[in-house]
């Protein structure tokens, strides 16, 4: 093997984030002046984008005396590995303005370039698809490939189909983007229909089906289809298939399965694995079992930016806000650099823990020290501080001055606070400019419903009933999801058919009378109906985390944790309800509702009452 085939063969063999190693044999080539010896500087273009080294790369490629079709491929390529889809749309302008036609390879990389920058670049994608419609290479199947994958990304499924039914010789990576764009966009029918079609039923296949359910909150129909995978016999050769099944496992807050998939990633020999691990310490958090994230936290080698915002969006929405803010403390210490969504975790914190002046500040460093420009949730997040700590004209203040347009859950969560607070006045007005917008949401009638009610507007009531009406609006019905490991079950709000009703009635029954004993007194200022007081007391008797409660104590195994998933936010006096439960029946019992994460235990609950 002469020296030029040595170091060419090195330099292929480079791993990904070893810049050192690159450049030493960088450095060789140059000493041995074969820095232009032919395969040698595509190669090494491709080497520094592995190694995101993406500046050393467009400095080789200026330095070329001659810039080929392949240089041009390398180049960009070269961005796409180390993450900088920007940069080659940018150098592709260039490219571009020379006079360059592209060739295949290009537009392979340009597809790829958008597909990266995702649904807010459709119109770059389109061009591209475009520009190499009307090229010579227009009938490239790589290239149409690329297309597909492009498309499944914008969730545009339709597009994609139309490339797709234009490629001549059909191949693995056509038929998993086309699946993968239909599972994505919800359109479950005909992902199944096309991967029972598909004559390359492979790993790569059930990944692409079960990750795009996962992602367009198809989780059960997900976890059905790895249970088929299993029983098919395909080999779990690479883990991103596990890492989507915990994420099912993570949304649907189903903790026994997920600990079932824990162990199937240990028997498999993935529990290393960086991405399965950052998956697990998700799961178990949102399945309210933060000793065990934390336990898996502290137990990994090497810990990544998604792993430290992971643990600290877990202990914020545990209302574990120091415990937060110290590990954000680490997480600097330790040289990671936080991103987008660890401020968004942080001020999380501080909102559901009253600390106003510390989420000012952090929303200040997160600007001035690491140039994140903020973006409508960190607003949102700021808004959502201001307006729990009672700060309601400085969240107003915010809201009609800040850069990004406030979306309808932005002005409903100020409207919440408002009502939250008892600021009648400041309620009514911003329910009247919420109305004005003409909301989508059902949600927002709701609320926009239960405000005018709660400031005596029956009139105003009557008004927005009749726009749901109209707009055919109809309200999410609260419903309460309890997981007992082997069955879980799901309760809606004044459920009468379940086959335990008795039981369940009965149970309730009892623990309120208890509860009266003990000084209970039910809260109806959450019923805003016009009805007679008893008529509101049996509204929140019904309400379904009281009978998942029930169901529970009834069902699982004595002494164990109940786990619930509400969709709905907990009423002020199930609150109360289920603090007097964790103490009649010392048990502890964790619900995740629609705002943060409830842990009742001797008669208190986590998020001290500040919710």
């Amino acid at each position: 093997m002469s020296v030029a085939q040595f170091l060419h063969s090195q330099l292929c063999s480079v791993p990904r984030q070893s810049p050192c190693l690159v450049k030493k044999i960088h450095a060789q080539i140059i000493k041995a002046g074969l820095n232009h010896y032919e395969p040698i500087p595509n190669t090494l273009l491709h080497a520094y984008g592995k190694c995101g080294l993406v500046e050393d790369a467009i400095q080789l490629f200026d330095a070329l005396p001659r810039r080929n079709p392949v240089a041009w491929a390398s180049l960009l390529t070269a961005c796409n590995l180390a993450n900088r889809p920007h940069r080659a749309l940018s150098i592709s302008r260039s490219l571009l303005a020379a006079g360059f036609d592209p060739d295949h390879f290009v537009f392979a990389s340009l597809v790829k370039a958008c597909s990266n920058l995702g649904a807010l670049h459709v119109k770059q994608g389109k061009q591209v698809h475009v520009r190499f419609f009307l090229s010579p290479f227009s009938d490239d199947d790589v290239v149409k490939s690329s297309l597909v994958d492009m498309y499944a990304k914008f969730g545009l499924p339709d597009y994609g189909r139309a490339v797709f039914d234009s490629i001549s010789s059909l191949n693995s990576i056509s038929w998993t983007a086309m699946i993968s764009g239909y599972a994505r966009s919800g359109r479950k029918l005909e992902a199944f229909q096309l991967f029972r079609q598909t004559p390359y039923r492979n790993l790569f296949a059930w990944t692409a089906l079960i990750s795009g359910l996962v992602q367009s909150g198809n989780g059960f129909e997900a976890l059905h289809m790895f249970v088929e995978m299993r029983h098919d016999g395909v080999s779990v050769t690479d883990p991103l298939v596990l890492s989507s099944v915990v994420g099912a496992c993570s949304n649907l807050a189903l903790w026994e399965l997920g600990k079932q998939m824990h162990c199937l990633v240990i028997a498999l020999g993935y529990e290393s694995c960086l991405f399965i691990s950052n998956a697990f310490v998700d799961m178990y958090a949102k399945c309210s079992d933060l000793v065990a994230a934390k336990y898996i936290f502290w137990d990994m080698c090497r810990k990544d930016v998604v792993s430290w915002t992971s643990i600290i969006v877990g202990s914020a929405q545990h209302g574990q806000a120091e415990e937060a803010l110290g590990l954000y403390d680490g997480m600097v210490l330790a040289g990671v650099k936080p991103n987008e969504v660890t401020f968004v975790g942080l001020i999380h914190a501080c909102s559901h823990a009253g600390l106003v002046s510390k989420g000012r500040a952090l929303f200040k460093s997160m600007v001035e020290d690491y140039g994140i420009k903020p973006s409508l949730q960190h607003y949102t997040c700021l808004l959502d501080l201001f307006s729990r700590s009672g700060h309601l004209h400085e969240a107003e203040s915010l809201i009609r001055t800040m850069p990004v347009s406030p979306d309808e859950p932005t002005w409903a969560a100020l409207l919440s606070a408002c009502k939250q607070h008892g600021n009648t006045q400041m309620a009514v007005r911003i329910a009247d400019h919420l109305l004005n917008l003409k909301p989508e949401e059902s949600s927002s009638y709701i609320l926009l419903s239960n405000v005018y009610a709660g400031a005596g507007m029956w009139e105003n009531v009557s008004k927005v009933r009749k726009l749901m009406m109209v707009m055919e609006v109809k309200k999410e019905p609260g419903y309460s999801c309890i997981d007992l490991g082997k069955e879980s079950h799901v309760f809606y709000a004044g459920e009468t058919s379940h086959p335990m009703k008795n039981e369940i009635i009965g149970l309730v029954r009892e623990l309120d009378a208890e509860m009266r004993k003990r000084g209970y007194a039910p809260d109806t200022s959450s019923v805003l109906h016009d009805m007679d007081q008893q008529e509101k007391e049996r509204q929140l008797f019904w309400h379904s985390e009281r009978l998942a409660v029930a169901y529970g104590l009834l069902k699982a195994v004595p002494g164990t944790i109940i786990r619930i998933v509400k969709n709905l936010r907990v009423c002020g006096d199930c609150h109360t309800v289920l603090k007097l439960i964790s103490t009649i029946t010392n048990r502890e019992i964790y619900v995740r509702d629609a705002k943060r994460y409830h842990h009742f235990k001797d008669g208190s609950c986590s998020c001290h009452d500040f919710w």
